[in-house]
């Protein structure tokens, strides 16, 4: 089999397998094909970990985009955790506009997540540059329910005249779990990835974080929305086709009490 077709039939079987275990199924491929491990680890979308940065005692988030091998860069103090020789940085122009971004959304993290972890990298491309806004939202070790929600905003800015192109690239990873005694286990995964581009003017380079911030909220508070009116909605419906509380002879017999309704109202 080709590296080709190797490497479509890995997505293909992550994409059947739970999103919860994606780290843990995304080892296991690597491991039987360490060949495709950079080009499946920089395509396969996967829960956020967090790190805590060495000399500014700051939480982080780690991805594919802050990675060189086995270390991460801090957007706090622009260091590699461990060091890396050679390592690849942000001009200073990108740079600066990394920690204004940082600034800017650690604000939006507190207002629409009320804690959790955010973090944002930059990085330069010849007509201008990328990035990713990361956040992070888990419920609080020891409670009974667990859930996650996990932010992957990856963009691009081509520089032009007086405005700039942005492609944006939205990924939410959401995992929901509960248990109880009469309902048993329930565990709810999955993600959803929506693209959208836009033309912003630009006066200088802090309306680029302007403009970026304008894009994540449009776009989570879309997603948000969609997974809450369509996709919880349709699994509420789901379940409770598939399983009901009350005992099949009361629901039979508000059924029957239905259908009796609707037969007099027709007449």
């Amino acid at each position: 089999m080709s590296a080709d077709a190797q490497f479509d039939s890995a997505l293909d079987l992550l994409r059947r397998l739970s999103p919860l275990h994606t780290s843990l199924n995304l080892t296991r491929i690597t491991t039987l094909l360490p060949d495709l491990t950079e080009d499946l680890l920089s395509s396969v979308d996967q829960p956020l970990s967090t790190r805590r940065c060495p000399k500014s005692h700051r939480d982080y988030l780690l991805c594919d985009y802050n990675r060189d091998g086995d270390s991460y860069r801090s957007p706090w103090s622009n260091e590699f955790d461990p060091p890396v020789e050679d390592a690849t940085y942000p001009s200073e122009r990108v740079r600066k506009l990394e920690v204004a971004a940082n600034e800017a959304f650690e604000v939006y993290r507190e207002l629409y997540y009320e804690g959790g972890v955010g973090s944002t990298y930059f990085w330069d491309l010849d007509d201008g540059f990328a990035g990713v806004v990361l956040l992070k939202k888990s419920v609080a070790p020891g409670s009974k329910s667990s859930g996650a929600w996990d932010s992957i905003h990856v963009f691009e800015a081509t520089d032009r005249a007086r405005t700039a192109h942005y492609k944006l690239t939205s990924t939410v990873i959401l995992h929901l779990g509960t248990g109880n005694e009469s309902l048993g286990d329930l565990n709810l995964s999955g993600n959803m990835t929506r693209q959208i581009e836009a033309d912003y003017p630009v006066d200088n380079d802090a309306s680029h974080v302007a403009n970026v911030g304008r894009l994540v909220e449009d776009m989570e508070l879309k997603m948000r929305n969609l997974l809450q009116e369509v996709y919880f909605g349709k699994a509420k419906d789901v379940i409770g086709d598939l399983r009901s509380i009350p005992s099949l002879t009361e629901t039979s017999k508000e059924k029957a009490s239905h259908r009796d309704m609707i037969s007099s109202m027709g007449r």
